[in-house]
């Protein structure tokens, strides 16, 4: 049974609104250009261990590196089993 109003925990100063994780987003997608295809392939790689660091089922991933004017880009797919591995895993993902 679903309760509209949120549950408030005075004690401790906290206010229940719910679940932000439903589970419903499994996939983290990359998409970044690089000046040279061993740049794009050392980033894929850094995700792809970053990947199977979070993942507590196997990861799917798709990426594919392309040419384009003036460097390469990568795009890749990551599909986790659940949606707090895909959080996890994008949080880390930042500085690649």
């Amino acid at each position: 049974m679903k309760n509209d109003k949120p549950v408030e925990c005075v004690g401790c100063n906290t206010l229940d609104v719910g679940s932000i994780l439903d589970n419903s987003d499994l996939k983290a997608t990359f998409d970044k250009a690089y000046p040279t295809r061993a740049e794009a392939e050392a980033a894929l790689a850094k995700l792809t261990q970053k990947a199977r660091d979070t993942e507590t089922e196997p990861c799917q991933i798709q990426s594919e590196i392309s040419a384009t004017e003036g460097g390469f880009r990568l795009t890749a797919d990551f599909t986790f089993s659940c949606q707090a591995e895909c959080v996890i895993f994008q949080l880390g993902t930042r500085a690649v």
